[in-house]
């Protein structure tokens, strides 16, 4: 059985996440040795008896290659923190899932992403905010996410959608569970144009309890969260206060002042977030402009010895830089200025540790 496998088992397994996941790897090497680990080895890594009772249960009862194999016919994609196509600010959050299930794909052009979150009991303005703002951020090749909720998050999903953009949704159960009913429409236009995503088993039926954990995704995925609107114990101040712990700026529609959906809204710019008024000066501040260039850069057809050489040298798996500088057989300051250019064309990705993969879809056209 491949990795994944042991990490997909440790996932079944409720109560065990990206913490305690730390605790088996620290305690006993790799995943492979905590999946097959015995129920006293798992208490003395720190796990309490139900636990440990609960990994050997799952262990004894499923046949991860068979599950594994079922998700793929589902088109269920499983993605675990060191595969290439993890998404790459997610990866940096302190505590990343372990293991995400994606319906859709993530592409290049998705590393640049913001949130919109919000009340599901919108008002008129905060519908021409949300739908105003997710436009423009798609008009801009900018990614939207959310959570699918009601109100603010399914308007902001749509008109990224409907402005012909990108959108990515976080769920707060299976991916194969969407919720609520009435945007599996929605849903499956964004499995086209994103995905749906979840850190939750296929199966996970939408528990009130799962939605603010999820909610770490949301703000991870991004570069910076907005909120629409908000009541005071509203789901989006627990995104704002993930994205503030995760080093994300945060910004904050001002509203009435006597109006309960603004009541959280005006709160998160008395306590520090910024208040945006105009989309226009988010975009300043994100250097939009690089955006564009990045997208001209993937535009423009590959060149360059260096270039060629770098490319063949590297795969879909991660290559550390002096490796590449050893098998290229080219200088340390050659490689890495090349390297920087071949990531804003899209041709390679960064994925952390001084690791670079090629891009699978700029090789299609790539003539050496």
């Amino acid at each position: 059985m491949e990795k994944r496998g042991y990490w997909v088992g440790f996932n079944l397994v409720r109560g065990i996440g990206a913490v305690r996941m730390q605790q088996l790897i620290d305690y006993f090497g790799d995943v492979e040795r905590a999946w097959f680990g015995s129920f006293q080895a798992y208490r003395q890594a720190g796990l309490s008896e139900k636990l440990s009772e609960r990994i050997i249960e799952i262990r004894n009862q499923f046949n991860l290659d068979k599950y594994i194999d079922t998700l793929a016919r589902q088109n269920i994609k499983i993605l675990i923190k060191d595969d290439p196509d993890y998404p790459r600010y997610l990866r940096e959050i302190q505590q990343p899932p372990p293991v995400i299930y994606v319906r859709g794909n993530f592409v290049v052009e998705d590393d640049w992403a913001v949130a919109i979150v919000g009340t599901r009991r919108v008002t008129h303005y905060g519908q021409q905010i949300a739908e105003q703002f997710a436009k423009t951020l798609a008009e801009h090749h900018i990614t939207v996410v959310s959570g699918l909720a009601r109100g603010v998050d399914g308007i902001a999903h749509q008109a990224a959608i409907n402005a012909g953009g990108r959108s990515i949704a976080v769920l707060g159960s299976g991916v194969d569970k969407i919720y609520p009913p009435e945007h599996k429409l929605l849903a499956q236009k964004m499995m086209d144009h994103g995905a749906i995503i979840s850190d939750y088993p296929p199966g996970t039926p939408p528990e009130s309890s799962n939605f603010p954990p999820r909610n770490r995704i949301i703000s991870g995925l991004s570069r910076a969260v907005i909120v629409i609107e908000a009541g005071i114990k509203s789901g989006a101040l627990i995104t704002a206060d993930f994205a503030v712990d995760q080093g994300r700026e945060v910004y904050a529609v001002p509203g009435n002042i006597n109006s309960i959906q603004s009541k959280g809204t005006n709160q998160l710019i008395q306590n520090g977030a910024r208040p945006l008024t105009d989309i226009r000066d988010l975009l300043t501040d994100l250097q939009v402009e690089l955006i564009h260039e990045h997208q001209e850069f993937r535009k423009q057809s590959p060149s360059g010895k260096t270039e060629s050489v770098l490319y063949s040298v590297l795969n879909d798996q991660p290559i550390h830089v002096d490796e590449i500088i050893q098998k290229a057989a080219l200088s340390v300051s050659e490689v890495t200025a090349q390297l920087t250019v071949m990531e804003l064309k899209g041709m390679v990705r960064h994925v952390g540790g001084m690791k670079y993969i090629k891009i699978s879809e700029a090789g299609e056209d790539y003539q050496t």
